[in-house]
């Protein structure tokens, strides 16, 4: 049985962002594309590396890489629920996008950027596990620009048993959703069949952290339970605190004004909770989306 959680991103980086696995990256990432895009090549720009994490390198574990054409990507596993996920994704696109002039203004330089994010939380107000946005003329319906795209994979909304997987896609889904019930020696035939999968079960099953990267894996694993379990004592208070507003002002304005007001003090007590039980600001910000600059005036209001 697996052993380690490939949704836990310090493994996803670990799994899908080594150099001797980039043949398991591009089978990823080509079941995610369209097949006018498909990948024969990558370079990792940011491959995994443990004396990064010690020197604090890689405070944000997504994964950058460039394929043989020149195109960019930015993949990213996020497990904890934000409220303005979109923002951070439009975000870390552009710092991607951006980061290619290094320093310049060569503007013919900038290629197409990719941005993925696995979702383990329903964030889309679609159906669909798996939806793709560009830039396009809102009148004519022509795509403006083919540099921008972006994918959203939230696994909640994946359904299918081994049985019914038909797609790579479907077999990398069923994979990181249900990897606790996998062992190299017992591969369902359906996920078996591509050797890209099962190459990943194989490693992830055998996958050995030494004893800084299990503290990190360990570390991120509490991060995220605490994270849980003040967002659900946070909601229960901010809806409370929202509604006895509306209730007091006797109006249904007031109810819904509270509850907004609640989801902003949900955030608050979220943080703070999190401080006090010795999560650092980076992990914090990656938790809620905030900056370090918004985190502090919540922990020091004032200061």
């Amino acid at each position: 049985m697996c052993r380690l959680n490939p949704k836990v991103d310090f493994a996803f980086k670990k799994l899908f962002g080594s150099e001797e696995n980039k043949d398991i990256l591009i089978s990823f990432i080509n079941s995610i594309l369209s097949e006018d895009q498909q990948v024969k090549d990558i370079v990792l720009r940011n491959p995994y590396n443990i004396a990064n994490y010690k020197s604090d390198k890689m405070s944000i574990l997504d994964i950058k890489a460039v394929d043989e054409k020149g195109t960019w990507y930015d993949i990213e596993m996020q497990l904890s629920e934000q409220v303005f996920y979109e923002k951070r994704a439009f975000y870390y696109w552009a710092k991607v996008y951006s980061d290619q002039l290094e320093g310049g203004y060569n503007y013919d330089k900038l290629r197409k950027t990719i941005s993925i994010n696995i979702l383990d939380f329903d964030y889309i107000d679609e159906d669909d596990f798996h939806n793709v946005y560009k830039v396009y003329n809102e009148k004519s319906k022509k795509e403006f620009s083919s540099v921008f795209e972006m994918h959203f994979i939230e696994l909640n909304k994946f359904k299918k048993d081994f049985k019914d997987v038909k797609t790579t896609l479907d077999r990398w889904i069923a994979f990181l959703n249900r990897a606790y019930e996998l062992e190299k020696d017992r591969i369902p035939t359906e996920l078996a069949v591509d050797e890209s999968v099962k190459k990943a079960v194989e490693k992830l099953d055998v996958m050995y952290l030494d004893r800084e990267e299990r503290e990190l894996y360990e570390g991120e694993l509490k991060a995220i339970r605490d994270y849980i379990a003040c967002m659900q004592t946070a909601e229960i208070k901010g809806i409370q605190q929202g509604i006895q507003r509306g209730i007091e002002q006797g109006i249904e304005q007031g109810i819904e004004q509270g509850i907004e007001q609640g989801a902003t003090q949900k955030i608050k007590e979220t943080v703070i909770q999190a401080n006090k039980l010795g999560i650092d600001n980076i992990t914090i910000s990656k938790l809620t989306g905030l900056t370090e600059q918004e985190i502090n005036k919540i922990i020091t209001p004032g200061v």
